[in-house]
């Protein structure tokens, strides 16, 4: 009886994990590819008019007067790759708990940013469409792509039983779970309250 429970208890766990870990890494990706674009904004002198983050929105920055297209365009992928990078080698450093959790969201950054680029080339859209109409040849969007997801790929690797998944998994932490789940309702509130669509 007692192991049913916990059996139980530990597909909660995983099932909560999932279902809030997930949509908190979407969301924190989109905030961080911003920051970029907000960054390249004001280290070349343009002016931010508006920054959308929110839950049922695709995120985007409004920059106007944008005298280096370019540089603001680039920076988003770039800082929203090298950010989460820092920051798994600075959680590693420390040896702070839960570095999985790092390591995951790192790699869902390098993939997502670098399918955004590279596959966005082929359609002319969003970021992709805004760095070829600024003169970044295809070629260095293909690259970014061909670079970024294989090593978001090799961060996930090998990660599936800190997630409950496969005969060797760990059992997840409930706390972790709740703090997750917590993170990802401060930030839906943040988005809704802080920034509009």
């Amino acid at each position: 009886m007692d192991s049913e429970v916990s059996s139980r208890a530990a597909r909660f766990y995983q099932a909560l994990l999932l279902a809030t870990f997930l949509p908190l890494c979407w969301l924190w990706m989109m905030a961080v590819h911003e920051l970029g674009h907000v960054a390249g904004a004001w280290l070349t002198g343009g002016t931010v008019q508006r920054v959308v983050l929110h839950p049922l929105a695709f995120s985007r920055t409004d920059v106007a007067p944008n005298p280096q297209p370019v540089v603001v365009v680039w920076a988003g992928p770039l800082v929203g790759v090298l950010l989460p990078l820092a920051m798994l080698a600075v959680w590693k450093l420390n040896n702070w708990p839960a570095v999985h959790l790092i390591r995951f969201f790192a790699g869902f950054c390098l993939i997502a940013n670098g399918a955004y680029i590279g596959a966005g080339s082929w359609s002319a859209i969003g970021d992709a469409g805004d760095m070829l109409r600024a003169g970044s040849p295809a070629w260095t969007l293909w690259l970014f792509g061909l670079l970024t997801i294989p090593l978001g790929l090799c961060l996930w690797n090998g990660s599936g039983p800190r997630y409950g998944f496969g005969k060797t998994a760990i059992p997840i932490d409930g706390r972790t779970t709740f703090v997750t789940a917590g993170l990802l309702l401060i930030t839906i509130v943040a988005e809704v309250v802080t920034f509009s669509m």
